[in-house]
């Protein structure tokens, strides 16, 4: 009776096999949507981001009177108060390095006028790792209107983002 209580005190192989079966079988379905919940949480995240510069683009033209900022980093917080217009305090640091979310936010400014200040400005939102941190990739300039298009970047004929 000893030796057959010794031999029950463990799991057999087959029921250990069995247990990483099926914990492989909800990692396979798990897993990818995982990954595709991030991704879309990346785009979403690299819509709102567009928005606030566009949003923050007429917060520094009414502060400072120079057009549109020059540059994504004047948008971003001084290294000591109090915000100028090379350095407005208008979005994050993050943002304003250019890199969020696993999207590249690449700004330029427009003088179209030839006044040395921007009077308009395009940024293009790519995913840094097309397929893995986002599938569009999406545009806005002064129009606010944020645009997207699939397989690279958009431009101003690209399909605008629903509201």
């Amino acid at each position: 009776m000893h030796s057959s209580a010794r031999r029950r005190a463990g799991f057999s192989l087959i029921e250990v096999v069995v247990v990483v079966a099926v914990i492989l079988v909800i990692a396979s379905i798990a897993i990818p949507r995982f990954l595709k919940a991030r991704l879309v949480a990346n785009e979403s995240a690299a819509v709102a981001s567009l928005r606030a510069i566009a949003t923050v683009q007429i917060a520094y033209d009414l502060t400072y009177g120079q057009g549109f900022a020059p540059s994504l980093s004047a948008l971003g917080p001084p290294p000591t108060p109090p915000p100028t217009a090379a350095k407005a305090d208008l979005i994050d640091a993050v943002l304003a390095s250019g890199i969020r979310n696993g999207y590249s936010f690449v700004y330029v400014p427009i003088d179209s006028g030839g006044t040395g200040k921007p009077d308009a400005y395009t940024v293009n939102a790519n995913p840094v790792s097309p397929g893995q941190t986002g599938d569009k990739y999406f545009y806005v300039d002064q129009s606010n209107v944020i645009r997207y298009k699939f397989g690279g970047p958009a431009d101003v004929n690209s399909t605008p983002v629903p509201k």
